[in-house]
């Protein structure tokens, strides 16, 4: 099936080759194993994706209403880093668990 037939996280899996470096193969295998590559491989590639769209349409959104100001972009950070440092999230991999989810 034509690959443009389906949105990003949708269609089947399909076999394609790529090329990574040493060391993001062996953290990926450390991580998740040689059977979990794929799947961890397809779910970065998918939160790029989702990363790429957000800044797209973040920078539509400059381009019609101006740049964020600089108070809201701090108040985002402040909430990012207390949400970061949650006591739930302090636990051995907890973070690497809720990213990966």
């Amino acid at each position: 099936m034509p690959e443009r037939d389906f949105g990003p996280g949708d269609g089947p899996a399909a076999k394609v080759s790529v090329s990574l470096r040493t060391g993001n193969i062996r953290a990926v295998r450390e991580r998740v194993g040689a059977r979990g590559f794929s799947a961890y491989v397809d779910a970065a590639v998918e939160r790029q994706i989702e990363r790429d769209l957000l800044e797209e349409a973040l920078q539509v959104n400059e381009a019609a209403s101006g740049p964020i100001p600089q108070d809201l972009r701090d108040e985002a950070a402040e909430l990012f880093r207390h949400v970061k440092s949650a006591p739930e999230l302090q636990e051995e991999d907890s973070w690497r668990a809720h990213e990966a989810g």
